[in-house]
């Protein structure tokens, strides 16, 4: 709780002196296993306010150039598949080691205009040799159009074995360039990494 009320402090404090800072309203807990963080964009800066005391939880990156002035959501991550059924999924062996894999990742929609909402979702896959062992991981969206980086929001969790999904909300900003946006989104712990690509077009 203090941390959530301190968090909106640094946000408040913030909007008095930027006038481009965007924070959106608070939702409602994701239904599953959902870790929340309230985001607002700012001049390439993003600020989290943590939501249900777990700061890992918390979006951290920005959005810039052309998606300044855009905002990135409530992130929100659901368990799809217990340990032993994605064991079972990847003929997972102990002996090799843990592992870490993206199943699928998408865009929806994949076509928008400019103040559309959009959401970057991935699917991966957790295991450990140990059932109740831990692995710490970073999830990361980087956002590109004509290779230029516009955005790379970014967030820590904790993970046990299983499947998860996972989605980032963004909303664009009204001056959103029209082109195909290209996500690269990754999995990484401090030994492994995974590593997808999608897009969207905002026509």
């Amino acid at each position: 709780m203090k941390n959530k009320y301190l968090a909106w402090s640094v946000i408040l404090a913030f909007l008095c002196v930027s006038s481009c800072a965007t924070v959106p309203s608070v939702p409602e807990e994701h239904q599953g296993a959902a870790k929340g963080a309230a985001v607002g964009a700012a001049a390439g800066a993003v600020l989290g306010a943590v939501m249900g005391g777990d700061a890992k939880s918390a979006v951290v990156g920005g959005l810039i150039g052309g998606l300044v002035g855009g905002v990135i959501g409530h992130y929100y991550t659901d368990q799809k598949k217990t340990g032993p059924d994605t064991a079972k999924k990847h003929n997972y062996d102990p002996a090799k080691g843990p592992l870490l894999k993206i199943e699928e990742a998408s865009v929806i929609p994949q076509t928008v205009s400019p103040g559309d909402t959009l959401e970057m979702k991935m699917t991966y896959a957790v295991l450990t040799p140990g059932e109740e062992a831990q692995m710490e991981i970073t999830e990361k969206r980087e956002i590109r159009l004509n290779d230029e980086l516009v955005g790379n929001p970014e967030v820590k969790v904790s993970r046990k074995g299983g499947t998860y999904a996972s989605s980032v909300p963004l909303t664009l900003p009204a001056s959103a360039k029209k082109g195909l946006y290209v996500v690269v989104s990754t999995i990484q712990s401090e030994t492994l990494s995974d590593t997808i690509q999608t897009a969207f077009t905002v026509r």
